[in-house]
C-alpha cells in the first residue's frame, strides 16, 4: 500500500480560475496534495516556525520575494497568522497572482476577524479519501480504519485514532474554541459518535450527557466549523406525506467514529456494517457535491408515517443505501413512496447485490458500479 493516493480535487484548476482557501481536517492530506499537484509553486509552511515567525515580523516578505514568473503561492496553515492574509490581498490585486492558502478550518480566521479577500478568494473543502482515489481499495479496510490517508494504510489503527482523537479534537478544536469546560466537551464527544447519522434531537443529546441543550447546539456547531461533522438537512418539499424536519448529524471520518464508540472490529453482515454502509455512501455523496462544485443540497427524507429515503442529491437523485447482498422488494419501499410526489428524476438503491437491474423505475446497483458511474459523470474540473 502506498500513502500518496493521487486525489481527485483538481487544485491546479482551482487556482486557474482564482484564489481560493482550501480547508480540510487536519491529516486529510492538503500537504500531500499540494506537493503532488502544485510541486514547484513557491510555498509558506505556517507550521515551520521560521516560516511563522519571519512572516508573523514582516508579512511583506512574501510580496519582496516574488519574481517575474510567479503565477501561484501557497500559505500553508493559514489560520496561524491571520495578518498574512493583509498582504496576501495586495499581491492578488496589485501584481494579478493567485494564492491558494490552507488551513483546518475556517472558523477562527471567520471568528477573529480576519480579512477574508473579500470575495477576490472562493473556498473548497478537502475530505479523507474517497473510493475513487484508493487504488488498492478494500472495504471492511476502509470501515475500520476510516479515510484518513495514514490511518487507512496502518497496522494499528486504533492506536492512530486514539492519538489523533487526542492531540486533534480533544486539544487543537477545544483550544481553538476557547472552550473552559473540558470535561463536559469530552463527555459531549462521547455521545455525539453514537449519534452519527442519527436525527438531532439536542434535547435527548443533553439528557444523555447532562449539558444544557443550548450547549450541545454550540458544540455541534463546533464540529461543523471545524469541518468534523456536517449536518444533513431534511427533504421537506413533499406534499401527498408529512416530511420529518429535524436535520441528520455526520462525522467527517468512519474511522473517528468506531474510536469514539469503541466499537471494536466492524464485521460484514453485522448491524455495525449496514451502519458503516450508509456512512460511507454518504462521505462520497458529499465529497462528489462539494470536488465537482455542484449547487446542489445533499438530504434526507423521512415521513411521519416512517418512510424513509436516506440520500437526496438536489433533484437529481433519490438514494436508498443498503448493505444487502439480495436487494428485494422490501428495501424499495422509502423510495416507492418518494415517487408519488414526482420531485425527483432518478431513483437508486445502492447496495451490493452483483445483479443490476431496474424495477418500476428505481435501479438496483452495485456500490461499486453506482461510484464509478458518479464520478465518470462529471469529473474533477470545478
Amino acid at each position: 500500500m502506498r500513502d500518496n493516493y493521487p486525489r481527485l480535487l483538481d487544485v491546479k484548476s482551482l487556482l486557474r480560475q482564482k484564489s481560493h482557501f482550501l480547508f480540510g481536517p487536519r491529516s486529510v492530506g492538503k500537504t500531500t496534495l499540494l506537493a503532488q499537484q502544485l510541486p514547484d509553486v513557491k510555498r509558506y509552511d505556517l507550521l515551520d516556525s521560521d516560516v511563522f515567525e519571519a512572516l508573523l515580523r514582516r508579512p511583506k516578505i512574501i510580496e519582496e520575494e516574488l519574481t517575474p514568473d510567479t503565477r501561484w503561492l501557497i500559505i500553508d496553515e493559514i489560520q496561524k497568522a491571520p495578518k498574512v492574509l493583509d498582504t496576501i490581498q495586495k499581491i492578488i490585486q496589485g501584481k494579478k497572482i493567485n494564492c491558494l492558502m490552507t488551513g483546518s478550518s475556517a472558523r477562527k480566521l471567520k471568528r477573529g476577524g480576519a480579512n477574508l479577500l473579500g470575495g477576490r478568494a472562493w473556498e473548497t473543502n478537502l475530505f479523507p479519501l474517497i473510493r475513487a482515489e484508493i487504488t488498492d481499495f478494500d472495504l471492511l479496510r476502509y470501515f475500520n480504519h476510516g479515510g484518513i490517508p495514514h490511518i487507512y494504510l496502518s497496522n494499528k489503527p486504533q492506536k492512530e485514532l486514539k492519538a489523533y482523537l487526542s492531540l486533534y479534537l480533544k486539544e487543537e478544536i477545544m483550544n481553538e474554541a476557547q472552550l473552559r469546560k473540558v470535561d463536559q466537551f469530552v463527555r459531549f464527544l462521547d455521545v455525539i459518535g453514537l449519534q452519527n447519522g442519527e436525527e438531532l434531537h439536542y434535547q435527548g443529546i443533553a439528557n444523555d450527557t447532562g449539558i444544557p441543550s443550548a450547549t450541545i447546539q454550540t458544540y455541534i456547531e463546533l464540529l461543523i466549523d471545524t469541518l468534523i461533522g456536517y449536518e444533513v438537512k431534511a427533504f421537506t418539499k413533499t406534499t401527498k406525506r408529512k416530511a420529518i424536519t429535524r436535520s441528520k448529524f455526520f462525522l467527517f471520518d468512519l474511522g473517528v467514529v468506531n474510536q469514539l464508540t469503541h466499537r471494536g472490529e466492524i464485521k460484514e453482515g453485522s448491524e455495525l456494517f449496514g451502519k458503516a454502509f450508509e456512512h460511507f455512501i454518504m462521505n462520497e455523496l458529499r465529497a462528489y457535491i462539494q470536488y465537482n462544485d455542484l449547487d446542489l443540497e445533499l438530504q434526507y427524507w423521512r415521513s411521519t408515517s416512517q418512510f424513509e429515503v436516506d440520500a437526496i442529491v438536489g433533484n437529481e437523485m433519490a438514494i436508498e443505501i443498503k448493505s444487502t447482498k439480495h436487494a428485494s422488494e422490501h428495501h424499495l419501499k422509502g423510495l416507492r413512496a418518494l415517487q408519488e410526489e414526482k420531485k425527483i428524476k432518478r431513483y437508486y438503491l445502492v447496495c451490493q447485490d452483483a445483479h443490476e437491474r431496474e424495477i418500476d423505475g428505481i435501479r438496483i446497483v452495485h456500490f461499486e458500479r453506482f461510484l464509478e458511474g458518479l464520478w465518470r459523470k462529471k469529473r474533477t474540473t470545478v
